[in-house]
């Protein structure tokens, strides 16, 4: 989601997420994709659970995950199997609110792509594509400005500051997004960007440094997570952002991600099917 007060992508902020990584060579468009599309919040996700006319799967994760599951079948020859996960509401500390950040994106990936793997029985996790769509913040130094969508590159983390040696690179922990080919030309006016993940809605000087430094261009608070998760299965993935705020601007994050929101919601669920029809070579 985004790194706003519900943890919106501030130009790496979180939306829905599709399992698609581990490779540099692009595979798309094709078909029998098992796709996982992993969006934050509940708001996010209900526009394109509805369209696809998505069933709740409550087995899908382990009883005490509060995360949840939606799946079904898509294109003419139903030949994607589509799940959409969220990191649900949290039961912890009493809030109710949705559970954003790294640790709750990180862990319902894991899960689902280990339920995914089982699934695939010796074929394991073969097909498996997952995919992080949701809202973010953008940089407008960078280009970012609302309501644009981007593909991204790769995600890294810029609030894990470990200055001890090889540890600083494993804190930035930079992964490579999937090729996805012509992706791009085929969401008109789409752009390319590296997501930067962090826990906190805000950011101060240090964070704006690392961020700058390693040229991101959108911002969020589960995509480096993900892509953690992704990448010890051996699965492609990448991300679809909408901007809802700009990370480098005048405005309150918090003011200007209420004000985009629902721009923002609706501009990903008309970019989603365009993507799911890409991916399945509809």
């Amino acid at each position: 989601m985004s790194t706003s007060i519900f943890s919106h992508c501030t130009v790496f902020r979180y939306l829905p997420y599709f399992i698609v990584f581990a490779t540099s060579r692009a595979m798309f468009p094709g078909n029998n994709y098992r796709i996982v599309l992993s969006i934050a919040m509940e708001q996010e996700a209900a526009p394109i659970v509805n369209h696809l006319g998505l069933e709740s799967d409550e087995n899908f994760f382990p009883p005490a995950a509060p995360f949840t599951a939606h799946r079904g079948v898509y294109g003419e020859d139903e030949n994607c199997q589509i799940t959409v996960v969220t990191s649900g509401k949290d039961t912890v500390y009493g809030t109710g609110v949705d559970n954003v950040g790294t640790v709750p994106a990180g862990l319902s990936t894991f899960l689902a792509l280990e339920k995914l793997k089982e699934e695939g029985g010796e074929d394991g996790a073969e097909g498996v594509i997952l995919i992080n769509a949701g809202t973010c913040g953008g940089f407008g130094a960078a280009g970012a400005s609302i309501g644009n969508v981007y593909i991204t590159t790769d995600s890294l983390s810029h609030d894990r500051r470990i200055p001890l040696g090889p540890f600083e690179e494993y804190g930035i922990g930079k992964l490579a997004s999937t090729n996805t080919g012509g992706l791009l030309e085929h969401l008109e006016g789409s752009k390319p960007g590296v997501c930067t993940t962090g826990n906190s809605l805000d950011h101060h000087d240090t964070d704006m440094k690392i961020m700058l430094e390693n040229g991101a261009h959108i911002k969020d608070m589960e995509a480096s997570a993900i892509a953690w998760s992704c990448a010890l299965h051996g699965v492609p993935h990448f991300g679809v952002k909408v901007v809802t705020d700009i990370v480098d601007g005048d405005k309150a994050t918090a003011e200007e991600f209420m004000e985009n929101l629902q721009k923002a919601s609706e501009s990903l669920q008309s970019t989603l099917p365009k993507v799911l029809d890409y991916v399945c070579g509809l």
